[in-house]
């Protein structure tokens, strides 16, 4: 029988244990000359792209007009947080991968959906500059679907526990806001889009009042 995932326990640990990220000391000078200290993560994983991880926006399409114009979410437990969380399908580079082709992949393992082609990628983005040089590009695929919606089969890996929701995108901004009440934690980026999809909405429709 499957477990609610939960925490068990947080301890300290150092770097030498570190498989995924290490901690460094950045030793800079601001405007004024003054010379300061910074505490950063980094991933040890990065590879010769330079790129550390994508983010998918996947525009699904119905060839024969069956449904609105939608995207894919999914929610999964992430224990850094403690809690569920509802973002986009995401993933690391691997070693010889374009972001591209490591969106490609990685939304058809997480979600089953397979894209036929890039729409768009993002130029290079800091994911938490405050903290982390960890980075990352937003990938835009192309996923057309024959006629009604489909919910294909997903590719996980051994320890993934991912549920996905094809949701039309007028909509999202309103189910993140459902999320909330069911107390998720909504990913800033996930957020972000559909805020300003939302916003550009009420501004086409002249509807920007409080």
């Amino acid at each position: 029988m499957a477990e609610q995932p939960r925490v068990l326990s947080s301890e300290d640990l150092s770097t030498s244990e570190a498989k995924w990220v290490s901690l460094k000391k950045i030793n800079w000078q601001d405007h004024r000359g003054k010379k300061r200290v910074w505490e950063v993560a980094e991933r040890r994983t990065r590879g010769s792209s330079g790129v550390d991880a994508v983010a998918i926006l996947a525009l699904i399409r119905s060839k024969t007009n069956a449904f609105p114009i939608s995207t894919v979410i999914i929610e999964q437990y992430r224990p850094p947080i403690g809690k569920f969380i509802v973002e986009l399908p995401a993933g690391l580079i691997d070693e010889g991968e374009t972001p591209e082709q490591a969106a490609i992949r990685e939304l058809r393992e997480e979600t089953g959906y397979q894209a036929q082609g890039v729409l768009d990628a993002s130029a290079l983005l800091a994911t938490d500059p405050g903290m982390t040089t960890a980075n990352m590009k937003l990938v835009i695929l192309d996923v057309p679907l024959d006629g009604d919606m489909e919910s294909p089969d997903q590719h996980l890996e051994d320890g993934e526990a991912i549920v996905r929701r094809a949701v039309e995108v007028k909509n999202l901004y309103r189910e993140l806001k459902e999320y909330e009440k069911k107390h998720f934690v909504v990913d800033a980026r996930l957020s972000h889009f559909a805020a300003g999809f939302d916003l550009a909405e009420r501004l086409r429709a002249g509807d920007v009042a409080s």
